[in-house]
C-alpha cells in the first residue's frame, strides 16, 4: 500500500503554525511595557530599542526650574512624590515612553511624564526632587535608550 502525501494540507498546516508563532510574538511584544522597573535594556530584546544621542538637563519642582508650574504636578497630571523619577521629553515621545539613561536612576527605566518649554528635538530634562541635586547634574551629551512600543 502507498500512501498519497496531500502537499496542500501540509502547506495549510505549516502555515497556520506560522501565523500561531507570529501571534505569539506580537503578543509579547504587546504587553512588554508590563516590565518590573528593575528591567534595563540589557535584558529586554535588543531590536525594541533605539539608542539617540541627546542632551540631557535636569530640573526640580521649585519656581527657579518650573516658574509658574511648580505646582508640583507634571505636565500629563503626574502628582510628584518624593523620590519620584520621570523626564520631560519632547511631544515626538509619548508621555509614558520608556527611557533608560546611564547614570540617572541607576540606569533602570524611566517614563516621560513631563514637558517643558525648551525640551525640543533631542533634549530630555531629568527630573530631581531638590534644586541642587538638578543644579549638580549639569548638561551632559548621552546615548539615551528608547524604548519602541
Amino acid at each position: 500500500m502507498q500512501l498519497k502525501m496531500n502537499y496542500g494540507f501540509v502547506s495549510v498546516i505549516v502555515a497556520a503554525i506560522a501565523i500561531t508563532c507570529i501571534s505569539i510574538c506580537d503578543f509579547g511584544t504587546v504587553y512588554a511595557s508590563k516590565r518590573s522597573p528593575e528591567t534595563t535594556a540589557d535584558s529586554i530584546k535588543p531590536h525594541q530599542w533605539q539608542t539617540v544621542r541627546m542632551r540631557v538637563t535636569a530640573y526640580c519642582p521649585c519656581p527657579l526650574c518650573c516658574g509658574e508650574y511648580s505646582d508640583g504636578i507634571t505636565a500629563n497630571g503626574h502628582k510628584i512624590d518624593p523620590g519620584d523619577t520621570f523626564v520631560a521629553a519632547d511631544k515626538r515621545y509619548a508621555f509614558g515612553t520608556e527611557m533608560i539613561i546611564a547614570g540617572y536612576n541607576n540606569s533602570q527605566l524611566v517614563k516621560v511624564l513631563d514637558r517643558g518649554g525648551t525640551i525640543i528635538g533631542n533634549r530630555l530634562d531629568v527630573f530631581f526632587n531638590t534644586h541642587q541635586k538638578a543644579v549638580n547634574w549639569g548638561v551632559k551629551d548621552l546615548a539615551v535608550k528608547v524604548y519602541l512600543n
